[in-house]
């Protein structure tokens, strides 16, 4: 028997849930952001098959490539919430060049790749223009990027995002961790809230809570959506000021792990770093997280920055000029603690950490 269903000869892309137009028109929505991301060595053009960089025009003479990726996890749930979008393409930049400053580089250029089921051009135009900004603000190029349309894959307004950044230090400049030594002192620099690690946990507390993102909650200025989402700080002039004004041994970026899991990543096994949590106040929306989530202040300590966004560690003759430095350009910076020798205890030992809102 034969199949007498119709034939239907104009299948298209679009029937399928995939909108060519509408990925053109958002490469012309971009455009004038990714403009205003040129440097020396980037003439920003979209639409090629690859992002160029001349790395000689540049400044450099014999670098060393440094390259980091990231995304902003569950962080996105909340901006969907509440239908703010821009400060996640901050996040996105924050956390891949601050790796990169961790290193001891700076960061040259960026790309991203914006995935969804069905492409919201307005959405996908202010996260752009949210990752231009931060690419602004640390002084690296938008060469390029990928946006794709995956219906089936993603549901009905979800999308995900992925960071790629490239930078570079001139050989024999670049951060190891055999170059922090005991004695050395940390400098603090001051997050501007969760970032955008931890938001899995973020979300069971809210949950738990019974907390609305609309909320006033007692010592944050707004509403807790508002502090929750407030971007990520990228620490690319502070570290180039603690550079101009110091013998950086270390930078630590306060990430996934928080203050834990971050800093032994920077030192060698012999050595720990003594962090006095009474050296700062718990910032408000941290102390809320621990009092309506029942959270114990050393899970605090391993999950979230708790208000440290970066350690910069110096010699301890190189302190006071550095933190003076970091101040004066602006910076929220402090001395939380320093280096000491190591025998069989942990990699960070915490003072004062019965200060914080739940117990250890």
């Amino acid at each position: 028997m034969s199949d007498k269903s119709p034939v239907r000869n104009s299948l298209s892309y679009r029937d399928a849930g995939v909108d060519i137009d509408a990925g053109d028109a958002l490469v012309r929505d971009i455009a004038p952001d990714a403009k205003r991301t040129r440097r020396a060595g980037a003439d920003v053009a979209l639409g090629g098959f690859g992002g160029l960089f001349d790395i000689r025009a540049a400044g450099f003479e014999d670098p060393i490539l440094v390259a980091a990726t990231d995304g902003v996890g569950t962080k996105l749930e909340l901006a969907r919430a509440v239908e703010s979008y821009r400060g996640l393409g901050i996040d996105l930049v924050a956390m891949c060049v601050n790796d990169i400053i961790a290193q001891g580089a700076v960061p040259l250029f960026f790309l991203d790749y914006f995935a969804t089921g069905k492409l919201d051009r307005a959405i996908a135009a202010e996260v752009i223009a949210g990752i231009a900004d931060g690419c602004v603000e640390c002084e690296a190029a938008l060469i390029g990027g990928e946006t794709a349309e995956m219906p089936g894959v993603y549901p009905a307004g979800g999308f995900d995002l992925a960071g790629f950044a490239v930078g570079a230090a001139e050989r024999g400049t670049l951060l190891s961790r055999d170059t922090p030594a005991a004695g050395d002192i940390a400098i603090a620099l001051a997050s501007s809230g969760v970032h955008s690690n931890g938001f899995s946990l973020v979300r069971r507390i809210i949950d738990l809570a019974g907390a609305g993102l609309d909320q006033q909650i007692d010592g944050i200025d707004g509403t807790l959506g508002e502090a929750l989402l407030t971007p990520t700080r990228i620490y690319h002039r502070a570290a180039r000021t603690a550079h101009a004004h110091g013998k950086v041994t270390g930078i630590c970026h306060v990430t996934g792990g928080g203050l834990v899991e971050n800093p032994p990543r920077i030192y060698g096994d012999d050595l720990a770093l003594r962090l006095d949590c009474a050296s700062w106040h718990l910032p408000p929306i941290f102390d809320w997280l621990g009092r309506a989530g029942g959270v114990r202040s050393a899970e605090l300590a391993r999950t979230f920055n708790c208000g440290i966004g970066m350690l910069v560690f110096v010699p301890a003759e190189d302190a006071e000029t550095c933190l003076t430095a970091l101040r004066d350009s602006g910076e929220a910076a402090w001395i939380a603690g320093g280096l000491v020798a190591r025998d069989e205890g942990p990699a960070v030992e915490f003072l004062s950490l019965d200060s914080w809102p739940t117990t250890p």
